[in-house]
């Protein structure tokens, strides 16, 4: 059988070499409760330190505005806790960790549209709130969003913003201060590092309320025993992204997503591309295939050995049509028929070519035990 080819990076990046080595290392050291003042403690409390520091450099933040939490779920699950009972406006395209918890804590939520690339226009951004939600990149299409112009015009109007820079780090460049956001999410699987593990920015000043209670750990802003192994690789991963200049390595993987682009087009009959041309993730390409299931797809290929997305991997197992794609599309059955392939800086061209030697039969096969007609996109 063919070796696997790993298509599914949005979803999850394999852990880097090196920080399996750094997490090894300080599993090795026996390392104490970070928040103990003995010494076992305090080495466990400089480990946490050093990665936050690298945390911050790669975003352009001071150490202390940077907050370890569980991951980026837990992170915007806090911003908006920080806006219970306010107004707040997100678009429509985030993540359901944004979604669902805007909805439980604002008084009011207004969902922001986007265009069909999924693309928030500045013009559609309310005025009169309190917190403005816009991703930095998206998910399941890769769009990137205007989000310094949302600044812009959030702090001309009196709103904070926050956005979600999971899917956006290591892939291309950020600097909270240029940006001007005043809350930032971060998820270490996503660049390299372990699961289970991420960062919240807080620019300094800005409104916080701690979702987890009961402990003073990381100055009182969260609670619970730190994860010391896990912070530790959230670090390295940070680290090889600004040691590594990664936003170059990832501008690499854009010609084998293009060149799998029009190899589909011309090749997989009633394909159609849902991923903007322009302002787009390097690695990023949903595409749809009337008349076939994106699940059914996906099986098809895991057979084979081949591992896709539908939509966000935090939503599998929803048979309901991905959010993102009915914000931009409207349409159930694009939705539905929809693949996420999200390509990896070890992706090689063998590995397109693996997949364009399975991947026409399986649509064809599923298009014809339809029984949707299908016809080409006007």
């Amino acid at each position: 059988m063919p070796r696997p080819v790993y298509l599914d990076y949005a979803a999850d990046m394999p852990v880097l070499e090196c920080v399996k080595a750094e997490m090894f290392r300080v599993i090795q050291l026996d390392c104490g409760n970070a928040a103990a003042l003995h010494t076992w403690g305090h080495r466990a409390h400089e480990i946490m330190e050093e990665a936050r520091v690298s945390v911050a450099r790669l975003i352009g933040a001071e150490p202390d505005e940077v907050i370890f939490v569980s991951g980026g779920s837990e992170a915007n699950n806090t911003v908006m806790e920080s806006f219970r009972g306010q107004r707040v406006a997100i678009s429509s395209i985030e993540h359901p960790s944004v979604l669902e918890a805007a909805k439980v804590r604002a008084r009011e939520m207004v969902q922001i549209p986007v265009d069909e690339w999924g693309r928030v226009r500045v013009d559609d951004v309310p005025s009169r709130v309190d917190l403005v939600s816009v991703m930095l990149a998206n998910n399941e299409l890769g769009t990137i969003e205007p989000v310094q112009e949302v600044v812009a015009y959030g702090h001309r109007h009196g709103m904070l913003v926050h956005t979600d820079a999971t899917q956006a780090v290591g892939k291309m460049h950020i600097n909270v201060k240029e940006l001007g956001v005043d809350y930032l999410t971060l998820s270490a699987h996503k660049f390299g590092g372990p699961i289970g593990v991420g960062a919240l920015y807080v620019r300094m000043g800005a409104p916080y309320r701690s979702l987890v209670l009961g402990g003073h750990q990381e100055n009182g802003q969260r609670a619970g025993t730190s994860n010391v192994v896990g912070i530790a690789g959230l670090g390295a991963a940070a680290k090889w992204c600004w040691d590594e200049w990664s936003c170059k390595k990832w501008q690499s993987v854009a010609g084998l997503r293009d060149e799998l682009k029009s190899r589909i087009l011309a090749e997989v009959p009633y394909s159609s591309c849902n991923s903007p041309a322009e302002g787009c993730l390097p690695n990023i390409l949903n595409m749809s295939f009337r008349g076939a299931e994106g699940e059914s797809i996906q099986l098809y290929l895991d057979a084979e050995g081949i591992a896709v997305g539908t939509g966000s991997a935090c939503a599998s197992g929803d048979i309901k049509p991905s959010h993102v794609l009915m914000a931009a599309r409207g349409d159930a059955e694009v939705a539905h028929s929809s693949i996420r392939f999200s390509l990896g800086i070890e992706t090689t061209r063998a590995d397109i070519m693996r997949v364009m030697e399975v991947l026409p039969k399986v649509v064809r096969k599923l298009q014809g035990m339809s029984t949707i007609k299908v016809k080409a996109r006007g």
